[in-house]
């Protein structure tokens, strides 16, 4: 069997009964050997990937819809479609299933959908056909009991179908339904809304494509006026007919993109305002009719697509100067609903639709329209930009330097530049009337996605961020913060009003995306422009919203960590407008209160140096009365810190190392990390080396001795503390768990070993502690030429050391021998 490509779309059926499109490629119908039979093949157009592999079931049933479709299930679930470009592919591809099965070409379903017990199926295969009363209207009560009882079995529901199709029956409904409603038999005409209601949930494209024919479905509507359950009848007839106008802005020469266009419209107000709610049982038997509208709708979007001589038309007529304003307006309604209407598509088809208006220049016109002074025009363009900043913002921002480098003359503050199609689009959310400023929150939005640099291309020969950026921030960042500069000049705002302050607060709310996203560009802005200073004025509007976001704005820079931006705020003193906020609020527990001590506490957990120094110099006696926190006070400990660490820096170094021993650990580290520590200037001392009493004048330039200094002496006491100790315990062979050390004059050396903790070396009692008399060692104050030092070593946080050290000789000791300090 040879392969017959043709050109189709797939779609399945996702789980919200909506057709999802998988791609378009070429079909073919062969015997695919790991399948064991005849497969139909659709490869992708694009890259020749297989986009479809299904066999041909001899029982699964394929549909034929619409001539183009064809339609099947290969799953619980699982439905898939082939839309053909040409209606001869269609049918060749047809031919090949129903040869598989063994079926007749011109039926347009292959199988019976089966789904019922044995009983039940061999009961109504005893029959070959449904033979449906004669339509008359003495028997519509028969007939409509007959449609109601098929409903649930699907085998039946196949069967009515096909009788009805095969009958002509609808066409002959519709007859007595003329004549039911000459006769006013309102009987007659609840009968015929049941049999038409029936009908529907039969969900057969065949059975819709009469129904939705041009000399029917004004009837069938009429039908679905008289519901039962209604006192009176509805008017939908009367709604299409003279309500409902049809408008072509520009002539459709196409009479059959006419007519699927009045179809499409009158089967979708069926669909959504004449069939009743469909309950969860008939929910997915309206399946069908769901396809048939998302199929004509894509056919109308593909049929105008190609319509070249429409699209141009339209698109001169609306940057024509000389149309009239009512024509104008036509159009642009038109161009939203049909930007509207491609919402509905698919993305690979949506792509098509947009790529096609953006070649037709969509964004001049929209430029064009912008410039206007009808503000319902205005509005429409701004919702059509708005399809097309998300659908996709590079086109937007291409179109919008491509605009720039073609007025090479365009200089900041031109006419030229005000014209540019972004800041048309500042301009109108500046100037929006409505007092709740809805449409410019949806500009801001629009302006958000367009300078976000999370959806910016990066190429091998340009970066879309830096060169956008580069222009927004020179021909429109100016326009964005006009009414901001206009507003602040003095110390509090010029206009307080509430519009104004939502305005403010729109423009500022998207100044701190651009400080969080943005890098050196808006950092040059704020700083060139001195905007922080501007912004802080509005924390003295009378309304809470627009100072938070002032205060906002200023947090996110803080929150930066840049010393640029720290040496701006404290060069310009804009700390001042935080706090004189903070003290005008008072005692008062509100979100100001809460949101200015958060960004004082973030500058001291985060130790911002500059920052601190700036606050607690400039500003401490207006905080230093805040004691319901302690944020201020922990600046001030910081402040005293860090000048400690200034004007001792060798202590700073000191401090750091001990930081490092506190957090560690792992005791063998630690350990390691202590011999190196107190063996660090071990050759610096000699042997024999004598402590010199000191002496008054000494004793005076102790007092006033650098920590360094006395943390040097201490840690060199250490070391004859480790190199004596470790010497016991080289002559005992063992190390006691608790030591006391002291030395005479003489080389005689006296070590007392306790066994509980309370006998430790400068415990109460303990022997040769400082104070107890006759232990071995110990000197008078009055006559020893020895200094008594003490010294405390925090090696952990849980780990302490005492040690009291009485010496008056150092001894050199080895430098492999080691020592123990006790918890």
């Amino acid at each position: 069997m040879t392969d017959t490509r043709r050109r189709v779309k797939v779609y399945t059926l996702n789980e919200d009964r909506q057709w999802d499109d998988r791609g378009t490629g070429h079909v073919s119908s062969c015997y695919v050997e790991r399948l064991k039979g005849m497969s139909l093949l659709v490869r992708a157009e694009s890259d020749g990937s297989l986009l479809l592999e299904s066999k041909i079931n001899p029982n699964t049933a394929y549909q034929k819809q619409q001539d183009t479709l064809i339609v099947w299930s290969e799953a619980e679930n699982y439905d898939l479609a082939l839309s053909f470009q040409e209606k001869a592919g269609c049918d060749e591809i047809w031919e090949k299933i129903c040869q598989v099965q063994g079926k007749d070409p011109s039926v347009d379903i292959t199988q019976d959908l089966v789904d019922e017990s044995e009983e039940e199926r061999f009961d109504d295969m005893s029959s070959p056909g449904l033979e449906l009363p004669s339509c008359e209207l003495s028997r519509l009560e028969e007939i409509a009991e007959l449609v109601a009882s098929s409903l649930p079995s699907p085998l039946r529901r196949e069967k009515l179908a096909l009788a009805l199709e095969n009958e002509g029956y609808i066409k002959k409904l519709l007859e007595i339904f003329h004549v039911c409603e000459d006769l006013e038999n309102i009987e007659g005409l609840h009968h015929l809304y049941e049999i038409i209601k029936g009908i529907f949930l039969l969900n057969r494209t065949a059975l819709f494509e009469v129904m939705f024919s041009e000399e029917c479905i004004m009837d069938v509507i009429g039908c679905l006026e008289y519901d039962p359950s209604l006192s009176q009848s509805r008017k939908h007839r009367e709604f299409l007919t003279k309500t409902a106008k049809f408008k072509e802005v520009i002539p459709i020469s196409d009479p059959e993109l006419k007519q699927k266009i009045h179809q499409t419209y009158r089967v979708q107000y069926i669909q959504d305002m004449v069939l009743p709610t469909p309950s969860v049982f008939e929910e997915n038997m309206l399946s069908t009719l769901h396809s048939f509208i998302f199929f004509n709708k894509v056919e109308i979007v593909g049929m105008l697509q190609e319509d070249e001589k429409f699209l141009t038309d339209l698109f001169a007529q609306l940057t024509d100067e000389a149309t009239d304003e009512e024509k104008r307006q036509e159009l642009v309604n038109f161009l939203k609903e049909f930007c509207a209407f491609s919402q509905t598509l698919q993305p690979q088809n949506r792509d098509a639709f947009f790529k096609t208006l953006s070649n037709m220049g969509i964004l001049p016109a929209l430029e064009v329209i912008l410039g206007m002074d009808d503000a319902q025009v205005r509005s429409a363009a701004t919702d059509i930009f708005s399809y097309l900043v998300e659908y996709n913002p590079s086109m937007v921002r291409e179109f919008v330097m491509q605009e720039a480098q073609q007025n090479d003359d365009v200089s900041r503050g031109s006419p030229e530049c005000d014209i540019l199609l972004i800041n048309l689009i500042i301009e109108h959310m500046i100037c929006d009337t409505d007092p709740e400023l809805g449409g410019a929150v949806l500009l801001m939005g629009l302006l958000r996605t367009l300078v976000d640099p999370e959806n910016m291309l990066a190429t091998a020969n340009k970066t879309e961020k830096t060169e956008f950026l580069g222009f927004f921030y020179k021909h429109c960042m100016h326009v964005l913060t006009a009414p901001l500069l206009a507003n602040t000049t003095e110390d509090k705002p010029s206009k307080d009003d509430f519009q104004t302050a939502q305005l403010l607060a729109l423009i500022l709310e998207l100044l701190t995306f651009c400080v969080e996203h943005h890098t050196y560009h808006i950092k040059n802005y704020i700083i060139n422009k001195d905007i922080l200073r501007r912004v802080l004025v509005l924390m003295a509007s009378k309304h809470a919203f627009l100072a938070l976001c002032a205060l906002r704005f200023k947090r996110k820079i803080i929150g930066l960590k840049d010393e640029f931006y720290n040496r701006y705020i404290m060069k310009s003193f804009l700390f001042e407008p935080v706090v004189k906020a903070f003290l005008n609020n008072g005692s008062r527990y509100n979100l100001m209160n809460s949101a200015i001590i958060e960004m004082f506490e973030f500058i001291r957990v985060e130790d911002i140096k500059s920052l601190t120094a700036h606050v607690i110099e400039n500003y401490w006696k207006a905080l230093e009365d805040v004691d319901y926190v302690q944020t201020f006070k922990g600046l001030k400990l910081r402040f005293e810190q860090q000048r400690e660490r200034q004007d001792n820096p060798k202590l700073d170094s000191m401090r750091s190392i001990l930081r490092n021993h506190r957090y560690r650990r792992d005791a063998r580290t630690l350990e390691d990390e202590e011999e190196m520590w107190f063996n660090t200037d071990e050759d610096d001392m000699e042997d024999g080396e004598a402590v010199v009493p000191p002496s008054d004048k000494t004793k005076n330039d102790e007092d006033i001795m650098d920590p360094i200094s006395k943390f040097m002496e201490r840690k060199k006491l250490k070391e004859s503390e480790e190199k004596e100790v470790l010497l016991k315990t080289n002559l005992s062979g063992r190390q006691s768990p608790s030591f006391k050390l002291s030395f005479s004059s003489g080389t005689k050396s006296n070590l007392t070993s306790q066994s509980s903790a309370s006998n430790l070396p400068g415990s109460p009692g303990s022997p040769g502690s400082p104070g107890s008399p006759g232990s071995p060692g110990s000197v008078s104050k009055s006559t020893s030429q020895m200094a008594a030092i003490t010294t405390k070593v925090i090696l952990n946080g849980d780990r302490r050391c005492d040690m009291y050290i009485k010496r008056n000789k150092t001894l050199s000791m080895p430098k492999h021998l080691k020592y123990e300090v006790y918890k």
